[in-house]
């Protein structure tokens, strides 16, 4: 295996994890903003637009996940694909 093999490789494996990472801190977005609804029911419930915006916060970190997850499983398809350099 030659130098340029081994930095092909290299950075094949840096992008997988990279994709990986963002994977993560779109779950992690997705967590803070159902944790801030949860805030918002349990001390705001009796308050029309507080609630209104709980579920808000609800709807976003579950459309976060979704469009995380699916940008994910995208990168992981395109990067499987990939051919390895040998």
């Amino acid at each position: 295996m030659n130098d340029s093999t081994l930095r092909d490789n290299l950075a094949l494996e840096r992008t997988r994890l990279a994709n990986e990472r963002t994977f993560l801190a779109y779950v992690r977005t997705a967590l803070s903003l159902m944790a801030g609804s949860a805030v918002l029911f349990q001390f705001f419930s009796d308050l029309p637009s507080y609630l209104f915006a709980a579920w808000a916060l609800v709807v976003g970190g579950g459309l976060t996940l979704v469009v995380g997850l699916v940008r994910f499983l995208r990168v992981a398809r395109q990067l499987k694909a990939t051919p390895a350099v040998e």
